[in-house]
């Protein structure tokens, strides 16, 4: 029963740690698309690569911004959660 227990909180964890590191690209992707949607409806300009290129420079954008929020999140996870589990404390 314990065990289950400490594999359920931890999948809890690991799944609310992989909503915090993708919301910020989820996030920027959704408000970009949207944006150039809505400038393209406007224009009646319906080219593939306007939506595309912006998207993706907008998400590589806010990628490099919070690369180290993300890396401090998993790595703060796994030291404090899954390194004690593996070597058993």
């Amino acid at each position: 029963m314990l065990n289950e227990v400490i594999f359920f909180d931890t999948m809890r964890q690991g799944l609310w740690i992989a909503v915090l590191v993708s919301a910020p690209i989820l996030v920027i992707a959704l408000v970009a698309g949207v944006s150039i949607g809505l400038v393209q409806a406007l224009t009646s300009i319906q080219e593939m690569t306007l939506t595309f290129v912006p998207k993706l420079a907008a998400i590589v954008l806010v990628f490099w911004l919070t690369m180290g929020f993300m890396t401090q999140t998993l790595v703060s996870f796994f030291q404090s959660r899954i390194i004690p589990l593996v070597i058993g404390g």
